[in-house]
């Protein structure tokens, strides 16, 4: 049974004087609880320990905090818009945040979106390896991941285990309880947390009901392929001709460009290049659902993909250090703006989706969430419409 959100500030006060507050539906609500809380005013405009709230998830689980713009006990307009944006390896949720409040100012939508970012904990001694300025430290009760397992699908720490992916899909459905006005979710992801929603798309539990649901992929460090292909430029001279592949207005692979399968014995170096998180053999039996179930799902999603124009290279703001240089991910491309360019050929090419498809490039940005969403580019993409 899915618990209605709490507010971390009210659950920090009951830790401080040894009280449990849990709010579950269907079930008895504390009196200091019994009233909706209502979200402190500036939350539409940055994050704040004041607008971290929690869901309790199923089977005893744990709880998942998550920044919210607005409480339910605020007035004006019952939103009708979610945007839902996934934070990257440092859990820089309080940043993801603000780039999409940051996002939703000048877009028109202001008044009838509410933003949401969820934050996968870490035990607290592991949290510096994973953390931004800002992030706040687990409290008792959170359910924990590690590092890097909330962003393949992985399932939390203890006796209770649920997977990332069911806990965002507890956490939508318990947004859709809170806020009956809603009709239409962006999930947006950046980085790492891109990496988590391309995965999550083929092995999601259906959407609440009356909701479309699309989603935004931005910069994410590899992608999830559905087939054991590869592709790669064809070469112009020794090396594939990857800046001949980028369109010159940046709005999408270049007509000219000529992709080619990466050569078999390339791939048979590379012996786990296919399996899970990088392709669909050897899929976890907790997703549920066979390779070809979810390439036909994700084949037939609505996916918007962003990737910023100097997230090349090892320059300055690549976050070059943190990229994965694994075989497989190298079989992908040599950063992440390349192998955007590479899944992107790949899905016209092999995968032919049936669902809303965009691909752009933004101009000026590097690995920076704070650069990307909130760009003309980025704003297209989350809400629609011209660039």
């Amino acid at each position: 049974m899915l618990a209605l959100p709490l507010r971390m500030s009210d659950l920090r006060q009951a830790a401080r004087v040894g009280l449990l507050l849990v709010a579950t539906l269907g079930g008895a609500v504390p009196a200091a609880t019994a009233a909706p809380p209502s979200g402190p005013e500036g939350c539409s405009q940055a994050a704040s320990d004041a607008c971290l709230q929690a869901v309790e998830l199923p089977g005893g689980a744990g709880r998942l905090p998550y920044y919210v713009s607005r409480g339910t006990g605020e007035g004006g307009t019952p939103p009708t818009r979610l945007l839902l944006v996934m934070h990257g390896h440092p859990r820089d949720a309080n940043r993801s945040f603000d780039a999409a409040l940051q996002a939703l100012r000048g877009s028109g939508h202001e008044a009838d979106t509410l933003v949401v970012a969820p934050l996968f904990q870490v035990p607290a001694g592991k949290a510096g390896r994973c953390s931004t300025p800002g992030t706040p430290a687990a409290q008792p009760g959170d359910a924990l991941w590690t590092c890097s397992s909330w962003l393949a699908g992985g399932d939390s720490r203890g006796d209770r285990p649920i997977s990332s992916f069911a806990a965002l899909d507890a956490l939508l459905q318990a947004l859709a309880q809170r806020w009956p006005s809603l009709r239409e979710a962006t999930l947006a992801g950046f980085s790492a947390g891109a990496q988590m929603l391309q995965h999550r798309i083929g092995f999601a539990v259906d959407a609440p009901a009356g909701w479309r649901v699309r989603y935004v992929i931005a910069d994410p460090g590899t992608w999830l392929y559905f087939d054991p292909e590869r592709l790669a430029p064809a070469a112009a001279a020794a090396a594939p001709d990857w800046d001949g592949c980028l369109a010159p207005d940046g709005a999408g692979l270049a007509a000219g460009c000529r992709w080619q399968p990466v050569p078999a014995a390339d791939l048979a170096a590379c012996p786990g290049y296919d399996d899970w998180k990088y392709g669909t053999r050897n899929l976890p039996a907790a997703l549920g659902r066979s390779s070809a179930e979810a390439r036909a799902r994700y084949a037939a999603a609505d996916i918007h993909r962003l990737e910023g124009a100097r997230d090349s290279g090892t320059g300055r703001g690549t976050a070059a250090r943190v990229l994965d240089k694994s075989c497989a991910a190298m079989l992908q491309g040599p950063y992440r703006l390349q192998r955007g360019l590479a899944h992107a050929a790949y899905e016209q090419q092999v995968l032919k989706p049936t669902g809303a498809r965009s691909f752009a490039v933004v101009p000026g940005c590097a690995h920076d969430v704070a650069c990307v969403l909130p760009s003309a580019t980025g704003r297209a993409a989350l809400f629609g419409g011209e660039r």
